[in-house]
């Protein structure tokens, strides 16, 4: 089975696009509408997720906090995460780094951008 990668976005234009795009190169994709949703499914989840992806501004939880929360999980502790969001100043990186995302893509992105950052956190 290939890699599989979770998508956290409140967009479901984002989580389509963004699935559609790892998917074509070759990926499993999970979806969650947002940060709470994601930390559920992590905590229910039988495979090995090789990578999250999430959004920064989402209802419920946002993904700065998710990443935190994830990272407290034993089984995602190294897990790596990527922020996929419209956030670009440096305080709200600072802050992603600071939680353990390892990448920070600001929207919109190109499909290519993406599949670059993607194969650098998953090789």
């Amino acid at each position: 089975m290939g890699k599989v990668i979770m998508v956290v976005d409140d967009s479901a234009s984002i989580r389509q696009v963004v699935s559609m795009t790892l998917k074509g190169a070759g990926f499993s994709v999970i979806t969650a509408n947002d940060g709470k949703d994601a930390l559920a499914k992590l905590q229910n989840i039988k495979e090995r997720i090789n990578l999250l992806i999430t959004d920064v501004n989402m209802p419920n939880m946002d993904g700065i906090t998710l990443v935190k929360e994830a990272k407290k999980l034993p089984a995602f502790k190294f897990t790596p995460m990527m922020m996929l969001t419209t956030e670009a100043s440096d305080s709200k990186k600072q802050e992603g780094r600071a939680a353990g995302a390892k990448a920070w893509l600001v929207k919109p992105f190109q499909p290519p951008m993406l599949l670059t950052a993607v194969s650098k956190l998953i090789s």
